[in-house]
């Protein structure tokens, strides 16, 4: 099964990309190939819109 990024019409929660991020370094058992690095690159920016940018700060 292959997995793809969120096209344009439908969007990810953050949990669920998440998941996705973990599932793959567990796979890669903590060191990614090129190929996985790449899709690790992108979950990142898909992440990073599904939570629109907002982090937590310790204030």
């Amino acid at each position: 099964m292959s997995r793809s990024p969120c096209s344009s019409d439908s969007t990810r929660t953050a949990a669920v990309v998440n998941e996705e991020i973990r599932d793959l370094w567990q796979r890669s058992g903590g060191c990614l190939s090129p190929e996985d690095e790449e899709q690790y690159q992108r979950l990142l920016v898909e992440w990073a819109a599904a939570t629109h940018g907002s982090t937590r700060s310790a204030a």
